[in-house]
């Protein structure tokens, strides 16, 4: 059992702000962040972040407005499907739908305004507390696996590594999510395109706001672009140097 000066230097650690780390490690995990995004077999792993992030964002927004999450489900392809229960109109339904698309790359932003302040720590611990409470509404068995094995990643690096290492996860994964917001915009609008997807949260939205599905695509493209500039300048103190 922790002692009161052991519970201290943990909660200390935890809202402590870490040292300014290396210019150099923040360009270059933007670098890496962008080439998982970029380079196909990589994307095609590290996308179920992306995937995490989306679901989380469909189920955040339908408890925000008042709607009952029913689950979560994680799929080995990389997709996913939140189930809530309330109106199947209005405007609990329209953000629950634009939740999902946007919410990687609000995650990105909100990582950055923590590195931004070097809470390098507090962003690692409160992923792993995002992930359990989203564990607790998974309904199927590869969803199960995904975020226990994604929450064990980032407990064990904010447990075990050393600064430096936490410092360079921490930045690659909150690049990784800014870049990776905008990716699946374009694979969502290839797929329309080409006659599928008919369900697509675009498409579900303009059966219910009459407005035209390129329209909230749209929407979501411009979303996460802007998330990026946004993140970009956040980070932007961490790798300029002083005065610029």
């Amino acid at each position: 059992m922790l002692s009161i000066d052991g519970v201290s230097d943990l909660w200390d650690q935890l809202l402590g702000a870490q040292p300014d780390p290396p210019g150099m490690l923040v360009a270059l995990t933007a670098i890496a962040g962008f080439l998982a995004v970029a380079f196909r077999p990589v994307w095609r792993v590290a996308r179920n972040a992306v995937t995490i992030a989306h679901e989380g964002g469909h189920a955040l927004f339908a408890l925000l407005t008042g709607r009952r999450l029913r689950g979560i489900k994680l799929e080995f392809d990389t997709s996913g499907l939140t189930l809530s229960s309330g109106r199947p109109t209005g405007l609990g339904m329209i953000l629950t739908l634009l939740g999902g698309y946007i919410a990687p790359s609000l995650v990105g932003v909100l990582g950055a305004w923590l590195l931004g302040g070097n809470r390098i720590t507090l962003l690692l611990w409160l992923a792993v507390v995002l992930l359990l409470l989203m564990l607790i509404n998974i309904r199927n068995l590869f969803g199960v696996i995904s975020l226990l094995v994604t929450g064990a990643i980032v407990f064990g690096v904010s447990w075990y590594a050393t600064p430096e290492v936490q410092s360079a996860f921490a930045y690659a994964g909150v690049w990784f999510l800014l870049f990776g917001g905008v990716r699946p915009v374009f694979e969502l609008q290839s797929l329309r395109s080409r006659g599928r997807m008919r369900d697509s949260d675009p498409d579900q939205l303009a059966r219910i706001t009459h407005v035209p599905a390129i329209f909230w695509v749209g929407v979501f493209f411009v979303v996460n672009v802007v998330a990026v500039l946004v993140g970009a300048f956040l980070l932007a103190g961490q790798w300029l140097p002083a005065g610029v």
